[in-house]
């Protein structure tokens, strides 16, 4: 089983994958903000911190977890652009500081499908973000959405037509494919294999691998035999 550090646990994929990582069996630890508290997902321990500065929560992350970072800009749109660099790119910054400090196991990003015709300030963002990653020289994991449905989050299923005819076109079949549609259920999957499934080096997981990470995913891992406990049967 992995000891987690996450940022982002409370938020719209944060909760839910803070969930199956417990159901799992892995302890999770989640980042909140001071006097937020109780907004810690139930069964996390919380972490008391700022995400924008690794000060505050560098001292509580520990040598061999798993980090995982899903603190960004909430419904992220071109008018946001401010936002991302504020918020994305310093709390990764942040984060990247104190998992190399504390000399964690594997790093997970959230980062976007890339290179892409829109968004421009923040797919620049999240490819900086990694780059960030990279440098630092940690085993990491970029996992890239696109778009994540799920509650609150479903108007882009009015898309899904035009989606289905650029997918088998094959002057815009890559794209279709590198910029589609992934449920929640599939991003938190693919989390879930991320941090269960550790690379040497960097690892990306494109949108086609996040749509077949439910299917893939599977059984919780067994705890390790206590052999003590075995001797004295």
């Amino acid at each position: 089983m992995a000891d987690i550090f996450i940022t982002g646990g409370t938020g719209y994929v944060g909760r839910r994958l803070v969930a199956e990582l417990l159901a799992r069996g892995h302890g999770v630890r989640a980042l909140v903000r001071p006097g937020s508290e109780g907004r810690s997902p139930p069964g996390a321990e919380p972490v008391t911190g700022d995400a924008l500065d690794h000060r505050t929560f560098a001292a509580a992350v520990r040598a061999g977890e798993t980090f995982v970072q899903l603190v960004g800009t909430p419904h992220p749109n071109p008018r946001k652009a401010a936002e991302f660099e504020r918020v994305d790119f310093v709390s990764a910054r942040e984060s990247v500081i104190a998992a190399r400090a504390a000399d964690v196991a594997h790093f997970v990003y959230v980062s976007v499908a890339q290179p892409a015709p829109a968004m421009q300030a923040y797919v620049g963002v999240r490819a900086r973000c990694e780059a960030l990653v990279r440098e630092s020289g940690l085993d990491a994991t970029f996992v890239r959405p696109w778009y994540v449905l799920g509650p609150g989050h479903r108007w882009p299923y009015l898309l899904a037509p035009m989606y289905w005819v650029a997918e088998r076109l094959p002057s815009t079949r890559d794209t279709a494919r590198r910029l589609g549609l992934v449920t929640l259920d599939a991003m938190v999957a693919a989390l879930v294999q991320a941090v269960e499934s550790p690379p040497r080096g960097v690892r990306v997981v494109e949108v086609p691998e996040i749509r077949g990470a439910r299917r893939r995913l599977g059984p919780p891992p067994r705890p390790a035999r206590n052999p003590a406990a075995g001797a004295a049967l």
